[in-house]
């Protein structure tokens, strides 16, 4: 039975380093593991196109930490390292409606869109310099094709030539296969995204083959499938060659503090990353 989920580490399993494919760790307050897959071919093993990958593991996002500012800030250093500079692009992926799903409009909901500052202040007003000299960002959060009859991958190639990002981030709850990285883990990658791949309702794939420009996907698993859970407990695979087992998605009873902590840890992060004016304490007002 081929296990379910969206993370790379996961995917990777026992492989170490090798052609193609180099593994690397590091972090303070998160345990980083980086992968670095050289090629399409190198990633066939692992189920993973071309790209970088990163996990970072610490304490669970439903609980506050004593150290969430040092958390905010690793995770805004790392994310600096995948900005192109310019115009840029966020898009929050999911459903509001269903909580476990929810993570990519909430994180959307507590950026600062400034991309309409520089025609919108006054130019010769001293008191809008700082304002007008931010990072042009714009944010999307649009729903699912169920809600809307459209395609995010639609609207973003719709998109693309009004806004002109030099790089898109899409944002979205993810699936694992570890119940130890349930609501605990990060993972950002500049490989793009396929929404809804971790449970079996994959999406038109956003990425740089797909859209022309870089796209940076940063998620957290939400979800876990029954069946391997089970698997994890017992040490054995289900066998369920007909799909005869009931089978479902399990969410951890807290996923309203995750929901709600995780998404201000990640939008905290990105706009320290965006706008390097900024520091902390800017930051946790805004989300």
């Amino acid at each position: 039975m081929q296990t379910r989920t969206d993370l790379a580490l996961e995917q990777a399993g026992n492989i170490k380093n090798s052609e193609g494919i180099t593994i690397s760790e590091r972090g303070s307050v998160f345990h980083i593991t980086e992968i670095m897959i050289d090629s399409d071919a190198h990633g066939t093993p692992i189920g993973r196109p071309k790209g970088r990958y990163l996990t970072l593991e610490g304490e669970r996002l439903s609980h506050f930490s004593e150290r969430y500012r040092e958390q905010v800030e690793e995770l805004a250093d790392e994310l600096r390292n995948f900005l192109p500079d310019g115009d840029i692009l966020v898009v929050g992926l999911g459903n509001s409606d269903i909580t476990p799903d929810a993570l990519g409009p909430d994180v959307a909901g507590k950026l600062l869109a400034t991309r309409h500052l520089r025609t919108e202040l006054a130019a010769d007003d001293p008191d809008t310099d700082f304002l007008r000299g931010l990072r042009p960002v714009s944010v999307l959060a649009n729903g699912v094709l169920g809600q809307t009859g459209i395609e995010t991958a639609e609207l973003i190639h719709a998109l693309r030539d009004t806004v002109h990002p030099q790089a898109v981030i899409a944002i979205d709850a993810l699936a694992c296969s570890d119940l130890h990285r349930l609501g605990t883990t990060i993972q950002v990658s500049d490989a793009g995204i396929s929404p809804g791949s971790g449970v079996r309702n994959s999406r038109a794939e956003l990425s740089d083959r797909t859209l022309g420009i870089p796209v940076i996907a940063i998620g957290v698993p939400t979800v876990v499938d029954m069946h391997t859970i089970v698997s994890q407990y017992t040490g054995e695979a289900l066998r369920d060659t007909n799909h005869a087992l009931p089978n479902m998605m399990v969410t951890p009873r807290d996923i309203d503090k995750l929901l709600s902590h995780a998404s201000a840890m990640i939008a905290a992060a990105l706009n320290l990353a965006l706008h390097p004016q900024f520091r902390f304490e800017d930051v946790e007002a805004l989300s």
